[in-house]
């Protein structure tokens, strides 16, 4: 931990300064998508945990792993929401992304598709809608198919830009099927959609979305990367312990209004999203051999070549998860 940043909260818990009067330090954030799982950067935003870290936030919507992970590597944000899958592959095709926490380790999706359809199998010869190309939902839809025995060749991907566009795209017959995340799940149970696969519940393990960085960035602010990660930690506390604060930021940021929808939604994510934010190891060395059938450099790989779990490591010595969680 740096020096400056243990001085300071020495100097915080002695009430010698007050924790609004640090320098605050100007970082853009990103969320990836209209899901619960987004959740915790909206509310470290909304309830004023990033400020009281000394952080002066700028928080972006740039939609799908693919492009935000292009906008870090172009330096216009520090931090973001990224698809686990996706960002391995980025860096073996040279990006140098890690992941610095972990947000979900199971998809928590639903594979949902027409009325009529009843079976995964069924979906030969049809469409399926994604948000973008390497987006979580496009790594969900090729797990799915994939284990249903269908090949790249057997379907036809649509990139889409937003989940709830999934959702209107199946209601209105444009595609057949695709993954749809809480909230909008709810609202497709509810409009008589076909739940093919329920993946919180039915699928594996699986290191599915992480928060990550451009590791120059990184390197270059230590400090400030420290503080988003703690805010971070601290916010997935505060609305687990809070269900208003909870279910007024995924009102806020999804637009959904239906009570029904908003309680089952954040009762999801009470269950999926990690309280302790790690990045499973098992759920990496899955996507590992999963690459590996494609791209050699799966097979030499090790789960620890993509992460930087240091800030994590630092807030554990100082015991923040056993003061949030009791453990």
């Amino acid at each position: 931990m740096g020096k400056r940043f243990c001085f300071l909260l020495v100097a915080v818990s002695l009430g010698l300064i007050s924790q609004s009067s640090w320098a605050q330090m100007k970082v853009r954030l990103n969320w990836s998508a209209m899901a619960g799982a987004q959740s915790g950067f909206w509310v470290a935003y909304d309830e004023g945990i990033f400020k009281k870290n000394g952080l002066d936030v700028e928080l972006l919507h740039v939609p799908s792993s693919s492009r935000a992970i292009q906008t870090m590597l172009a330096g216009e944000i520090a931090i973001s929401y990224v698809d686990v899958r996706t960002t391995i592959d980025a860096n073996f095709k040279g990006a140098s992304v890690a992941m610095l926490a972990g947000v979900t380790n199971r998809f928590v999706f639903s594979f949902m598709a027409r009325p009529e359809i009843k079976r995964v199998g069924d979906l030969k010869g049809k469409k399926i809608g994604v948000t973008r190309f390497g987006s979580t939902t496009h790594t969900v839809s090729l797990y799915v198919l994939n284990q249903a025995g269908l090949k790249p060749g057997d379907y036809q991907i649509l990139p889409l830009f937003e989940v709830p566009n999934i959702l209107t795209a199946l209601m209105a017959g444009q595609i057949d099927a695709g993954p749809i995340s809480p909230p909008t799940n709810f609202r497709g149970r509810k409009a008589g959609l076909s739940e093919l696969v329920n993946l919180a519940r039915e699928g594996p393990e699986y290191a599915a979305v992480a928060l990550g960085s451009n590791r120059s960035y990184i390197k270059a602010n230590e400090e400030i990367v420290r503080r988003v990660i703690r805010s971070y930690a601290e916010a997935v506390h505060l609305l687990k312990a809070n269900k208003e604060i909870g279910i007024k930021a995924i009102q806020k940021y999804t637009r959904v209004k239906d009570p029904e929808i908003l309680e089952a939604t954040y009762s999801e994510y009470q269950e999926y999203l990690e309280s302790i934010p790690i990045v499973s190891r098992k759920g990496l060395e899955t996507i590992l051999a999963e690459l590996a059938e494609r791209d050699p450099k799966a097979r030499q790989a090790k789960p620890e070549d993509f992460l930087d779990m240091r800030f994590i490591a630092e807030l554990e010595r100082e015991g923040l998860f056993k003061k949030l969680w009791g453990k």
